[in-house]
């Protein structure tokens, strides 16, 4: 028993936990969706979910409480990773900012400029021009994880960092890209809930459940407001207080990052994959590869984002800007590159967005090639590290050291 415990206590505490996961709530909304339980896989996801105070009214289907409810949480644990980066991490070193950054930027650019080109005729499915351009960084991590200790230091922290920089890019494009009619009233509470957790944040109130109630109010107010609901989390992070005025060595944001983790990792974003990635293949033939759509985002994601990213670091380092990470080669950087490509979790959340459930045909097709594109990059990603990575690296074990205490 006592070993039993052991065993599940190193795989909750692993990289790789979270991936595999991911994994396995996804494919098991496959099985289900492609079964004649698929009746009530879409009675669940359709569920109506009412809640009103007064004359303030929300109601959306369960699809849409995960989405726009609890991905808020996702992001608000997104926004305090970047704040710490940004103040005490990897990236507040401006000499290793170039690289990561560079990666980010071509692996968003490449693989939307390839679905532009492929969907220019198709107002409709432009829309989902950003949906290649997200990196899932707990699936690759997964990944790289069961590579073990292969896996040198410098290419998951550089995989991290790109991460941070693309999720970055993909809160400004759900920001500037997909909000619907703007309500001013709304915007103006959501102001003025900002306005507060500044002074709260300069006063030096150190409660977060005085914080948490503010950021629930901003929320509602950015999801009647128009702008999606859900960035709510990424501006109450950068909010709370990096350390304690009381105690300098107490810092709320990493303790926070500590508690949310395994909410977020355990419970959010394994809901999120079953509710999205339940899609029937009854039907399916090659043809569906050749519309615009999946075939889009599956180039975006596999091709796109290997070259786009490969390629704006090899001209950094080519170029001067930058210089490779100490224990990395050509080929482990290209292995890397391609992981990128698993778009899974936040391409799923833009594909939401960008077709808004509404038509059947996009929202089937977005969600094939996020998991094609998804899965060709993992597998190729895998291969081509597994065969040129050298047979063993002197590093911690991720049983022993995670990426976390790594970066910090």
């Amino acid at each position: 028993m006592r070993q039993t415990k052991q065993r599940i206590y190193e795989f909750v505490h692993s990289e790789s936990a979270g991936g595999i996961l991911l994994m396995a709530t996804a494919a098991l909304a496959m099985i289900v969706a492609n079964t004649p339980l698929h009746v009530f896989y879409d009675l669940f996801i359709t569920t109506p979910v009412h809640i009103r105070i007064g004359p303030l009214e929300i109601a959306k289907p369960l699809l849409l409480w995960v989405n726009d409810g609890l991905m808020a949480g996702f992001f608000f644990l997104v926004g305090l990773e970047l704040k710490r980066e940004l103040l005490i991490g990897e990236l507040s070193d401006k000499s290793k900012i170039i690289l990561p950054a560079l990666g980010a930027i071509g692996g968003m650019v490449i693989p939307a400029l390839i679905y532009i080109i492929i969907n220019k005729d198709d107002p409709t499915a432009l829309k989902g021009w950003a949906i290649p351009a997200a990196t899932d960084i707990a699936f690759a991590l997964g990944i790289l994880s069961l590579l073990g200790s292969r896996v040198p230091i410098s290419l998951k922290i550089l995989l991290t960092s790109l991460a941070i920089f693309d999720d970055i890019g993909a809160i400004l494009i759900i920001a500037l890209f997909y909000t619907d009619s703007l309500s001013l009233l709304s915007l103006a509470i959501a102001g003025l809930c900002i306005a507060l957790l500044f002074v709260m944040n300069r006063s030096g109130q150190e409660k977060l459940s005085m914080y948490v109630f503010v950021g629930s109010i901003m929320w509602v107010a950015l999801l009647k407001s128009g702008i999606h609901a859900t960035l709510a989390g990424v501006i109450l992070a950068m909010f709370i207080p990096m350390y304690s005025r009381k105690d300098p060595e107490h810092s709320p944001v990493m303790e926070l990052e500590h508690d949310l983790h395994s909410a977020i990792a355990f419970f959010i974003l394994p809901i999120f994959a079953f509710c999205n990635s339940g899609i029937s293949i009854s039907g399916v033939s090659m043809e569906f590869f050749l519309h615009g759509v999946p075939l889009g985002i599956t180039l975006g994601l596999f091709a796109g984002k290997q070259i786009g990213v490969f390629g704006f670091i090899w001209l950094g380092i080519k170029s001067g800007i930058t210089k490779m990470p100490e224990g990395m080669t050509w080929a482990t950087l290209y292995g890397m590159a391609t992981l990128c490509g698993i778009g899974f979790t936040m391409s799923l959340f833009i594909g939401s967005l960008a077709f808004n459930q509404t038509v059947e045909q996009l929202v089937f097709d977005e969600r094939f090639g996020i998991i094609v594109g998804s899965l060709l990059s993992g597998v190729v990603g895998a291969i081509v590290l597994y065969i040129k990575l050298p047979p063993k690296q002197n590093v911690v074990s991720d049983s022993q050291e995670t990426v976390e205490d790594m970066v910090h």
